[in-house]
């Protein structure tokens, strides 16, 4: 199933979430530095990678939901879709939750209650990411008919006949 939304021919949700993915793990990995040192740096780091993870899933959301929506009713495509669309809602409430904790403190400083939400939602997160992949991997949502090992580029509009031919399309 191809994606419904493209830039340059590739599909722009998986281009989208590896920023909140990379981002809110980082800053978890900033919260348990800040809870074993104690510096005030850390914690100022992880209040913003939570910020800019939190923005950034709420931006690549709507096009995950546009690819959601055109799959087939009934498939096992579409359940594992909205496990991974409703649990990813569920990450990022969870780290804007995290985030607003940490704004009502000192930015050096990291509430238990902020660092304990974080950590709940990267658990989450790892399962929604696995989700994400098993979707793309196993099931070939988002993936081009025309995707193989000796595909044309995604920026020629009319491949050449030959280009096609099932013999060069190792898959």
């Amino acid at each position: 199933m191809e994606s419904r939304v493209k830039l340059f021919g590739h599909p722009i949700h998986p281009m989208l979430v590896v920023f909140p993915l990379g981002l809110l793990a980082t800053s978890v990995i900033f919260d348990i530095a800040y809870q074993v040192t104690g510096h005030g740096d850390l914690a100022t780091v992880a209040y913003w990678l939570v910020v800019a993870g939190v923005i950034g899933g709420a931006l690549a959301a709507p096009f995950g939901t546009i690819d959601w929506l055109a799959i087939p009713k009934g498939t096992r495509a579409k359940r594992i879709g909205a496990l991974h669309g409703g649990g990813n809602a569920v990450v990022l409430l969870l780290f804007a939750v995290s985030w607003w904790i940490r704004s009502q403190a000192p930015i050096d400083q990291i509430p238990g209650s902020a660092f304990g939400l974080s950590l709940v939602g990267i658990g989450l997160a790892v399962i929604t990411w696995w989700l994400g992949g098993e979707l793309v991997g196993r099931l070939g949502v988002g993936v081009s008919p025309d995707a193989g090992l000796d595909a044309p580029s995604s920026l020629d509009r009319h491949p050449r006949a030959d280009d096609r031919h099932p013999a060069t399309a190792h898959r």
